[in-house]
């Protein structure tokens, strides 16, 4: 008879199944020769999990269950079964109890294998099944994987989902905190086109021109000071005109990027 580590040494299975496993466990199946069953099935899954932890139950001719590391007798599928059942439940708890984007993640990223592994999990027990049609142990272990993969599928969806709408929100807002503070910046740009003719001009001409008010000592006080000189009205005058021209000069470029941008 072949020898194979992976399965235990005191388990007297037909040569063919120790024959056809290799030094890893691959992917999970079911094999059966003269009336034994084995099932190759893998340990629930961790995201930084690289390869696959192997389990074996094996059927004999005369229904005994036994496993590799889970005991004895058909309980020992069951508690496989368990082990995917509360990790998923654990899951979901922690996706209903998500806010942020990390959460989300972090659900997503430890879901994915688990959902992969459950969906060939339940397609070897579907093996299983078509191959031992009589035993009610390995169809009510087919009916419960399925609820688990589909489980698993509809959290991990659930979870990815929720992620992209997290992030797609966050997208919106920046854009239009970006737009709130570009039409800020806009509108400071225009009232620095609006003002930049006229301080240009009372830097050009100097600020102390003589227009009369420098005189006025109170409000109260009556005095017979002179209107307005005439330089002063015409400098700000030309420095109103300007600064309305720069101003239209300014939003007009921006409305035409606008229109070319549509």
């Amino acid at each position: 008879m072949a020898k194979n580590a992976m399965l235990p040494s005191t388990w007297e299975v037909p040569g063919i199944f120790r024959e056809r496993l290799g030094e890893q466990v691959g992917r999970q199946r079911v094999m059966m020769a003269d009336g034994h069953l084995l099932l190759i099935l893998h340990e629930p899954p961790k995201p930084e999990d690289i390869g696959r932890k192997g389990r074996f139950f094996w059927r004999q001719p005369d229904g005994t269950w036994s496993s590799d590391s889970l005991g004895a007798g058909p309980q020992s599928l069951k508690k496989h079964m368990d082990e995917y059942y509360d990790i998923v439940t654990r899951f979901e708890e922690k996706d209903e109890q998500a806010t942020s984007a990390a959460e989300y993640f972090a659900v997503a990223n430890a879901i994915a294998p688990m959902a992969r592994s459950a969906r060939n999990m339940h397609q070897a027990l579907q093996q299983a099944r078509e191959m031992s049609p009589d035993d009610r142990n390995i169809l009510n272990h087919r009916d419960r994987a399925y609820r688990i993969e589909r489980t698993a599928d509809l959290l991990y969806s659930d979870a990815k989902t929720s992620l992209e709408f997290l992030i797609a929100k966050r997208t919106e807002e920046q854009a239009e905190s970006s737009f709130q503070m570009a039409q800020s910046s806009h509108r400071l740009n225009v009232l620095a086109a609006f003002f930049f003719p006229l301080a240009t001009l009372s830097a050009i001409f100097g600020v102390n021109l003589q227009h009369g008010w420098e005189n006025i000592q109170t409000a109260t006080e009556v005095t017979s000071a002179p209107l307005p000189s005439f330089p002063f009205l015409m400098v700000l005058a030309a420095g109103l005109v300007f600064g309305f021209a720069l101003k239209s000069f300014v939003t007009r470029n921006g409305s035409e990027e606008k229109k070319q941008r549509t």
